[in-house]
């Protein structure tokens, strides 16, 4: 292994860090976003067998002029996902937990309104009903988990529990909070910093101590284009008030993912903070086996659900349990929907481009965090070109049939 520091300036950019020489292909297109796609401020770490191969930041952290430096974090928004539904196999692991259980068993007050059958393995997989809630969410609702589990708890299902999929943006993170909640007496951010963060040393939370705040880097909205094509989802989005995708905008009590308040709370599929080695470390437990056995991993490895048209997104989409597998929807009209991995990886993008991803069959953890928001809902260019640089350094050679292939 031959390890080199890396110090440089790119454009306007100071990119820092360090990476493995077999690995040069993901730090050229890291320092390529800076160039070629507009990245502003940005972070990507890559483990490999053990190791850590890659470990590079750089770029503006915020508009005052502060760089992006080692300990700088940013919202990773549904990337948040993949730590959550890890806590949930995590109990699974301990005997705990069983997926194919109701969630009323756990959760009695859920077996309401249609939803009494309604299992885990639902919520993990996106089809138990619940992408949205249709009743007004109140001013400030989202920080308050109790008033929104108990929504949850009250809501009738879009569709039958089990008969169709639809990503569940917010309510996938409340439903496994409050399942977590009730077994262990903590909340999810509690268990999951108890658990998982401070054992394994990962710079990750799931509701950000006040203390932190100045190491959180400014998100910035992505460069809209008028020449761009919507996505479908964009367009349900504005023209169709009753439909999941315009509810999963529009019906947020308020939310500001920017604010304290919004940093604070405890927002499990979408308020996760932390950096490109937060999710590298955080997924490195499963590419390792170091955290859950070998079926338990299989299991994750698994494609759930696939469908041609998710009811919330509008587009194809696949999932295993709790986890977003290789998605390819490079073809579609409008831009960036599509999560390229190979078919062994599982992981989870968040809106705006972030990633963390596990592919136990290369050994491989990967992050990418990043500010600048880019225009869709799964990765950019951007993150997409280092996941890409990721897999050619380790002899994959093709990914043109929606996954990466040696």
């Amino acid at each position: 292994m031959r390890v080199i520091d890396v110090l440089k300036r790119i454009g306007g950019s100071q990119i820092e860090g360090r990476y493995d020489r077999e690995f040069e292909p993901v730090m050229q297109a890291f320092c390529a976003n800076f160039v070629e796609r507009g990245e502003l401020g940005a972070s990507v770490c890559v483990l490999h067998e053990g190791r850590k191969v890659v470990d590079l930041w750089g770029g503006q952290a915020s508009s005052n002029g502060a760089r992006w430096t080692r300990d700088t974090i940013s919202l990773v928004f549904s990337a948040t996902k993949g730590a959550t539904a890890l806590c949930a196999h995590l109990l699974v692991e301990r005997g705990l937990l069983d997926l194919n259980a109701p969630v009323a068993r756990y959760w009695p007050e859920f077996a309401q309104a249609g939803k009494e059958k309604t299992t885990v393995a639902m919520v993990l997989n996106h089809t138990a009903g619940l992408p949205h809630l249709r009743e007004a969410v109140k001013p400030g609702g989202f920080y308050d988990a109790a008033y929104m589990t108990d929504l949850i708890a009250r809501a009738e299902p879009f569709w039958p529990p089990g008969s169709q999929c639809g990503y569940h943006a917010f309510t996938f993170g409340w439903i496994i909070g409050e399942i977590v909640r009730r077994i262990t007496g903590r909340s999810l951010g509690k268990f999951f910093r108890e658990e998982l963060a401070i054992p394994n040393g990962l710079d990750f939370w799931i509701g950000l101590p006040v203390d932190l705040e100045d190491h959180v880097a400014e998100l910035y909205q992505p460069h809209y284009d008028e020449t761009i094509p919507s996505s479908r989802f964009m367009l349900a989005a504005l023209q169709q008030p009753d439909s999941p995708a315009h509810l999963f905008l529009a019906n947020t009590g308020g939310f500001d993912f920017r604010s304290r308040e919004g940093r604070a709370a405890e927002i499990p599929a979408v308020n996760g903070v932390t950096n490109a080695r937060g999710l590298a470390g955080l997924y490195a437990l499963i590419a390792s086996k170091r955290l859950l056995a070998r079926h338990a991993i299989a299991r994750l490895r698994k494609v759930a659900v696939a469908t041609k048209e998710d009811a919330t997104l509008l587009m194809p989409t696949r999932f295993s349990l709790g986890f977003m597998k290789s998605i390819d929807n490079r073809t579609l009209p409008g831009t960036d929907q599509s999560c390229v991995l190979s078919s062994a990886a599982f992981g989870h993008a968040g809106a705006g481009g972030s990633l963390g991803f596990a592919d136990p069959q290369a050994r491989l953890s990967f992050g990418y965090t990043m500010n600048l928001l880019g225009t869709g809902l799964l990765l950019n260019s951007r993150g997409q070109s280092l996941v890409d640089a990721t897999y050619r350094a380790l002899g994959y050679r093709s990914n043109l049939k929606g996954v990466w292939k040696k």
